[in-house]
This record gives C-alpha cells, sequence and structure tokens, in this order.
C-alpha cells in the first residue's frame, strides 16, 4: 500500500469510528436525559456578574468552592468548576437527605408504604422486640416525624453532648438500633406554661432518624434503599454514577454522604421545580412536591424545615426570594427558587468550618440572584 492509499485509509477509519462514537453517544438513554443548554444571557442573566462569581471564587475570596452551576427554565445556564471538573462525584454530606425524601414520596406513591402515619417501630417488629428504653411514644413514631426531624428521641446532632448525635453512632454496628434505644428527649424550662412549638412539632436534627428511613424502604418495597433509588429516581433522570455511603451492616446511608456529580444534584432541584417532572417524564407525584416543600417545623426566626427540605427567603438588593433548597456540612447547597424558576448547585469541601453557610449564602445573593437581569 502506498503512503497516499495509507493516509486515505487511516483517515477513513478514524472518520468511521468517530461517526460510530457520535451515534452511540446520540442514541444512549443518558444522552437523552442530558441538560439542554443556554448562555447565561439568553436565560436572563448577567454574563458579567457571573464573571465577577469566577474571578472571585479563583481569586480565593471564596474558600474550598468546587463548583457552581445555574438552571434557568428548565436549561443549563451556567457552570464554573474550581476543583475537580463536571465528572467529579461531590460529597455533599446532607444535602442528600432530601433525596431520601424524594425516594419516601415514589413509595407512597406506589402505594408500598401506606402513608406518612405508619409507624416505624410496626414496620420494623425485629427492631421493636429488642428495644431499649421501652416507651409508649416510641411506638408512636411516625415516618412524618423522621422527615421532619421531630421525632421525640433524645437525638441532637447539633449538641455535642446529646446521647444520639450522630458521631456516637458511627462508633457502633448497628446504627438503626442504636437510634431507635435512645431515651426520650426532655426540654428544661422556666415556668410550668409549656409553649406550643410552631407547627406543632420540635426540631431536633437528628441524621440517625433519616438513616432509620433507609430500613424502612427496604422493608416496604422489597429493594435496598440504593437499588431502589437506582431502578425508580436515578434512572429515570439519567443518572448513571454514584457512590453510597454503607453503614457496618451495609445498609444505604440514607442521612446523608451519597456522592453525586454537580449537573446530577442540579436534577434533583429541577425535579421539584417542575412539580415532580423531568423532562415530561412523572417520577414523583405533584402532590408530595407540595407537600414536602411546605413548612412543617421552624429551626430559627429565619428558616423553617419541610420533609428532609430546607425553606428559606435569600434576599437580593431589594428583593426577596423563597426558596426550599437541600443543605449539607461544608456549605453544599442544592437550591430550588420557584419564582425565578432557577435551580442553583453550590458544592463546597469547606467542611466543619466556621462561615462555611454564610460563604455560600452569599454567593447565593450577592452574584447568582444579582445577575438576575
Amino acid at each position: 500500500m502506498t503512503l497516499a492509499r495509507w493516509a486515505v485509509w487511516i483517515v477513513t477509519v478514524l472518520s468511521c469510528s468517530v461517526a460510530a462514537n457520535s451515534q452511540t453517544q446520540t442514541s444512549s438513554p443518558a444522552a437523552t436525559l442530558a441538560w439542554a443548554t443556554v448562555s447565561p444571557s439568553e436565560s436572563g442573566l448577567s454574563d458579567a456578574r457571573l464573571r465577577l462569581l469566577d474571578a472571585a471564587i479563583r481569586s480565593g475570596e471564596f474558600k474550598k468552592i468546587g463548583s457552581v452551576l445555574i438552571a434557568r427554565h428548565g436549561k443549563l445556564a451556567y457552570e464554573g468548576y474550581f476543583e475537580g471538573d463536571a465528572a467529579t462525584l461531590r460529597d455533599t454530606r446532607s444535602a442528600t437527605k432530601s433525596i431520601t425524601d424524594v425516594l419516601i414520596g415514589i413509595s407512597i406513591d406506589e402505594h408500598k408504604l401506606s402513608g406518612l402515619d405508619a409507624k416505624v417501630l410496626t414496620l420494623l417488629p425485629e427492631r421493636a422486640r429488642k428495644i431499649q428504653n421501652p416507651d409508649p411514644r416510641k411506638s408512636a413514631i411516625t415516618i412524618e416525624d423522621f422527615l421532619t426531624m421531630s421525632s421525640p428521641l433524645e437525638c441532637d446532632d447539633w449538641n455535642d453532648a446529646s446521647r444520639g448525635n450522630e458521631e456516637r453512632m458511627y462508633l457502633v454496628e448497628d446504627w438503626a438500633q442504636f437510634i431507635l434505644d435512645l431515651p426520650i428527649r426532655g426540654r428544661m424550662r422556666v415556668g410550668e406554661q409549656v409553649e406550643a412549638p410552631p407547627y406543632g412539632r420540635n426540631f431536633s436534627y437528628c441524621t440517625g432518624g433519616v438513616f432509620t428511613l433507609s430500613e424502612v424502604l427496604e422493608k416496604a418495597t422489597g429493594a435496598r434503599a440504593d437499588r431502589y433509588a437506582r431502578e425508580k429516581l436515578f434512572e429515570p433522570l439519567g443518572i448513571t454514577n454514584v457512590e453510597w455511603v454503607y453503614s457496618p451492616m451495609n445498609v444505604p446511608q440514607t442521612g446523608g454522604g451519597l456522592r453525586l456529580a454537580s449537573r446530577d444534584l442540579l436534577k434533583i432541584a429541577q425535579l421539584y421545580l417542575d412539580g415532580g417532572q423531568w423532562q415530561g417524564k412523572r417520577i414523583v407525584s405533584e402532590a408530595w412536591v407540595h407537600r414536602s416543600t411546605q413548612p412543617r417545623a421552624r429551626i430559627d426566626e429565619a428558616t423553617e424545615y419541610g420533609y428532609l427540605w430546607w425553606l428559606k427567603s435569600f434576599k437580593s438588593g431589594e428583593k426577596s426570594y423563597p426558596a426550599f433548597f437541600m443543605s449539607g456540612n461544608g456549605g453544599n447547597k442544592v437550591v430550588a427558587i420557584p419564582a425565578l424558576d432557577m435551580a442553583v448547585v453550590i458544592t463546597s469541601t469547606n467542611y466543619n468550618t466556621h462561615g462555611m453557610h454564610e460563604q455560600t449564602e452569599r454567593i447565593l445573593t450577592d452574584y447568582v440572584l444579582a445577575a438576575v437581569e
């Protein structure tokens, strides 16, 4: 074969290979479920403001920011990576608790779970038989109690002295039994008058309660929580790369730590913005999305809690925007802002540091919301 013929043959083979690969990518299920993209200006966002955001993060004004993504009107409008890239799986810690809410909603939609008032110990009779610190109030604990962080168990991750603090749970083998064995929480007060809490629930942040829902899901659906999530949530969303944390007894940790790529985290927010649909396909009922993002417990003057979703208004300039969002250690945020039809992901590895949430909220208010034209 002459040199000229050899060159033609090489070009032909490479062209066929590229065409074949392109055809494969286009026809794959994941590709058909990928984000449509637009420029910031096409989605009503200021290019100049987003360039300032990029410069501020790269200059070190904001510490350990991994990525910032913005979707507007269902299309990806801005994508910035500062640690890792689009394929990097992000450990957003407790932000992924909200995914457990989606799974509970799907299982109720499918009539695998009877409803929010289903009793946890009735669903887990083997746990009930060997429970410590028995109390009738434990038998009354419902799925809704764990979804709203308001069970009567003495479990508070924000209190280092709490017997149910998640760091103590990680030291033992059987996490669910550890949580269900806890005593009932007490509240000291001044005077005899008992003031009723807002929405009738006392908030107490408890990762272990959300983990226990992993066993509830498996009992109700017949599938381990990670496999149920893959079939009912991730595959329909075109999410193919996930990494779970597992307990020593090989139970998926539905209380946080699930690793997802930034674009896939953004899909969860967009799913709820669109009332439980993704690209026209129903994943979870609109009624469940609405219930999950309504206030069920009060955290502080500015913040309320739904079913494993945080509720707060973010102010930019003279305007205030109500939002529901996923939140995790490090300042991780996955935010849905209905009034703007906007979803935002901010990932960070700024774990256990003072001001971690304040800095990502400043990215949201001073740059992302300020970019809305």
